[in-house]
């Protein structure tokens, strides 16, 4: 059915191109008398022009064989015969089927590049749709991907982090009920001082989880706004120094500083949560009695702040990872923490325009982290 479909078109191409050579003879016939020779081969050109770029080279190269006898019988004399008296118009009626013939190649191959590359600009769109399509297809199953680890991640952190204090309290509750009502022989007012102590502490433990869970959620959501101030370095430090005391417990704390170091144009609640989180990592993976430095330098338009601590260290191939929330390293130890110090810390860091790595320490082994904030100017 498609090959008798396809041969009725050809078939009505070739019908088109020689019913439009007789209507233009037509035309051509009726102001002889006013036109000369050229006008008509010109005119029939013309035509064949028109008839390779629409119908093909096949219905243009019959077109051309069709004007030719037209010209000669109806235009070059003797009139009304196919012979030709004037050698000069065999030459021109030679030349007319040349030109007329090359004109409708040229023109049908035109409309054969014009339709190629038509045909290769779809092509080349449906190659793009497909290929975006796989590449759509892939991210979102690199994000179902990623979100399960999240999740998996998410889970061990809420289970592990939440459940541990949640145990203490609910042992040192139990403690304290089952003495109130006698059960415990030896209970004094010693052990339940002990049982509230633990109860405090696992309380705060369980607020700064949730604290940092806000604030992650806060950063990952872009809503973090920054309240930006003139802020003196050591005063961030200080700060940050005093909010980690009970994290420190008995390691020194050892804080390098230059004589001058300029006020920079940060938040600074945001930045001093970022120093902490940095002590925190830092207590929790070096040994006690060992030394925290805190250091800042200027650095160009920066100013550099690090936290070096003596413990194991991080591999250099974590040392990027140790960034993404969630993602706890082992230090030979366990993990420990709940994977979320880090990221606040690259958020808040990074919501200032500076950029936080790891790099090997200056002294000895242990873990530096470094980040810089620009120094900031009246039109920040």
């Amino acid at each position: 059915m498609r090959r008798v479909f396809a041969t009725f078109k050809k078939t009505l191409r070739y019908l088109q191109a020689a019913l439009s050579v007789m209507a233009v003879t037509a035309m051509l016939v009726l102001f002889r008398v006013q036109i000369n020779a050229t006008t008509v081969a010109l005119t029939m050109t013309l035509a064949i022009l028109f008839i390779a770029t629409f119908m093909g080279s096949g219905p243009a190269f019959f077109a051309s064989v069709l004007a030719m006898l037209c010209f000669n019988y109806f235009f070059l004399p003797p009139v009304g015969t196919l012979t030709i008296a004037d050698p000069q118009n065999w030459i021109a009626l030679f030349v007319f089927f040349i030109v007329s013939l090359t004109a409708g190649q040229l023109s049908a191959h035109a409309r054969r590049r014009t339709e190629e590359a038509e045909a290769g600009r779809r092509e080349v769109e449906r190659l793009y749709r497909e290929l975006q399509e796989a590449f759509e297809r892939a991210s979102q199953a690199e994000a179902l991907r990623r979100s399960e680890k999240l999740k998996s991640a998410l889970l061990d952190a809420v289970t592990h982090d939440i459940r541990t204090p949640l145990t203490s309290i609910k042992a040192s509750v139990t403690t304290l009920l089952e003495g109130c009502a006698g059960k415990i022989s030896a209970f004094d007012g010693k052990m339940e001082r002990e049982m509230l102590l633990v109860i405090d502490e696992e309380c705060d433990r369980l607020n700064r989880y949730t604290e940092k869970l806000l604030e992650l959620a806060r950063i990952e959501a872009g809503e973090l706004r920054l309240h930006r101030r003139w802020e003196a370095v050591d005063e961030l430090i200080d700060a940050a120094l005093k909010r980690a005391e009970p994290l420190v417990g008995e390691r020194k704390v050892e804080v390098i500083l230059p004589e001058e170091l300029p006020v920079i144009l940060v938040d600074s609640h945001a930045v001093s949560e970022a120093i902490y989180s940095l002590l925190d990592n830092a207590a929790k993976y070096s040994p006690r009695g060992s030394t925290i430095r805190i250091e800042a330098r200027c650095v160009g338009e920066d100013v550099e702040i690090a936290v070096e601590d003596e413990g194991n260290g991080i591999p250099i191939e974590l040392r990027e990872r140790v960034f993404d929330k969630f993602f706890r390293a082992d230090d030979g130890a366990g993990e420990k923490g709940v994977g979320m110090g880090l990221a606040i810390a690259r958020g808040i860091v990074e919501a200032h325009g500076g950029r936080i790595w790891i790099e090997d320490p200056k002294v000895g082994q242990g873990t530096r982290i470094a980040f810089t904030l620009p120094i900031g100017d009246d039109g920040a």
